[in-house]
């Protein structure tokens, strides 16, 4: 069915793995018009969004794309994938007036405050019940990869600006901390935070914590995960308290340079694969472990988004302050 030209815009969500693409009305996700896309099945960006506007038989106004990697100077590169992006292809391939890239994090931060009724779960309160509406709020993206966005409320409206922060050093306090991260040293080069704290980290933890125990036994991170469910297996359960404590100790860190009084808020599939388990597995023992301050940190609520489709709301929202 054809739709009416320049009424719609086009919103993208580009992961390591998938990409999601979907149309918009005004700050409106359309959410049966969503649709997921292999990236392996396909060279680029361009040729998923041919495939995707013909499908749907649609002229756009505007077109936004949010993807897991920096964004300089109206162009993009992903950091797990192979594709180089640029605003002049995005608008050659949507036909579209305006258009503009940001890295999936900002899309999130840009997100907050539109999404629907229950789409975050706390995990942590904290010690004062109401929120300044204008305070700083962080989202943390925890899945193929790791990243950081910060949200600050100006006279100006919202400026989520861009972060690597996956690529910074992992913090260390232990001999054991400081073995694992010369692991990462020599099988990567660099022990960064996504070495530990992404869907890989975790089977990389295993394998390390293998390593040390005489094990070469390997597994996948879904893998990992069930046999830390099922409780059929220690090591996974070892690897997973590792990985959440470190995850709690960096959320700290990150909480204590960008002062999120309005929230910490985690998102991709990974944290919400592990939100349940945050409390049992140390998750506030490690966040709040900043001597002290470990009493400060109580200013600090986190939750997890579960909405899917944040980042492609996050699309909309932007584009629409930009009218």
């Amino acid at each position: 069915m054809n739709r009416p030209a320049n009424t719609y815009s086009l919103v993208a969500d580009i992961g390591g793995t998938n990409t999601r693409v979907a149309l918009a009305e005004g700050t409106r996700l359309l959410t049966e018009t969503v649709t997921r896309y292999a990236n392996v099945d396909y060279p680029g960006l361009e040729s998923v969004l041919n495939a995707y506007i013909d499908a749907q038989q649609v002229d756009c106004k505007a077109a936004c794309v949010a993807l897991a990697g920096p964004v300089k100077d109206g162009r993009g590169s992903m950091t797990n994938l192979d594709w180089e992006l640029d605003e002049t292809t995005l608008a050659r391939a949507t036909r579209s007036e305006t258009t503009c890239l940001l890295n999936d994090l900002q899309a999130q931060g840009h997100a907050l405050g539109a999404l629907p009724d229950g789409a975050v779960t706390q995990l942590i309160a904290s010690a004062e019940a109401k929120h300044d509406p204008n305070a700083t709020k962080l989202v943390i993206g925890v899945g193929t990869g790791f990243n950081i966005a910060p949200v600050y409320e100006t006279r100006g409206g919202r400026h989520v600006p861009p972060s690597e922060s996956g690529h910074a050093n992992l913090p260390l306090r232990s001999d054991r901390e400081l073995r694992l991260a010369q692991y990462f040293e020599t099988a990567h080069g660099f022990p960064a935070v996504e070495d530990m704290i992404s869907g890989r980290g975790l089977e990389r933890v295993y394998a390390w914590l293998g390593i040390e125990a005489n094990d070469p036994r390997e597994a996948r991170a879904a893998e990992i995960m069930a046999a830390f469910e099922n409780g059929t297996d220690p090591r996974a359960r070892e690897a997973a308290e590792m990985f959440v404590r470190m995850l709690g100790t960096v959320a700290g860190n990150l909480s204590l340079i960008h002062l999120p009084f309005g929230g910490v808020f985690f998102s991709g599939g990974v944290a919400r694969a592990f939100a349940r388990h945050f409390v049992p597995l140390g998750f506030a023992e490690a966040f709040r472990d900043k001597g002290r301050f470990a009493g400060f940190m109580a200013n600090f609520e986190v939750g997890v988004i579960e909405d899917d489709f944040a980042a492609l709301t996050g699309c909309a929202n932007y584009l629409a302050g930009l009218e």
